[in-house]
């Protein structure tokens, strides 16, 4: 079976990373507080515009790429999926990645580095744009773990995701949606649905 694998809010935990360093830093130096702890978009979390989103993440994006760690048992169920027999391919738009310039290497590199660095187990890394159903079909994914709603919705349309529950896609639910909470139960899942 070919997975796909998502990167931010799935092998990491963005939404926790964006509320506690968005929370100091908005507070810090805007006077802003959360607003709505439950959105996936960094200006709706804040209630702000697009300029503050684009100075926050320029000076912290870089940071979170190379200090935040892999979820809790990430390395040893790719390293079971491999085992048995899997292919996985990891799946990603990652803020600068899409850019063939300076910032955009450095960004691929950082991602490479990371992986290794956290014992990711993969075949194929893909640097997508962020609507992700085309790369899944193109590349003949049976199954996706994916945390963004839209891409959730969009891609169970034509295959099953596992979605990596988060509190911003609550509302995703559906016949090919299968919500998972942690990556042994993404294990758990993929072993029953493999059986199915």
């Amino acid at each position: 079976m070919r997975i796909g694998i998502d990167i931010d809010g799935v092998l990491t935990d963005i939404e926790q990373w964006q509320l506690d360093y968005g929370s100091k830093v908005m507070f810090e130096k805007y006077n802003k507080e959360i607003v709505d702890g439950n959105a996936y978009d960094f200006t709706e979390v804040f209630n702000i515009n697009e300029n503050l989103d684009s100075y926050f993440w320029r000076d912290y994006l870089f940071d979170y790429a190379v200090n935040e760690p892999a979820r809790k048992f990430a390395d040893q169920i790719t390293k079971k999926l491999k085992e048995d027999g899997n292919e996985i391919y990891i799946i990603t738009a990652r803020f600068l990645t899409e850019r063939e310039d300076e910032e955009g290497n450095k960004m691929r590199d950082i991602v490479i580095n990371w992986l290794k660095k956290y014992n990711i187990c993969y075949d194929k890394l893909i640097f997508s744009p962020e609507n992700k159903l085309d790369i899944c079909i193109e590349n003949n994914i049976d199954i996706m773990i994916e945390d963004y709603t839209k891409n959730i919705n969009t891609i169970s349309q034509k295959m099953p995701v596992i979605c990596f529950d988060a509190r911003h896609n609550k509302e995703c639910v559906g016949d090919n949606i299968i919500r998972c909470y942690s990556w042994y139960d993404i294990y758990a899942k993929i072993k029953k649905f493999k059986s199915i």
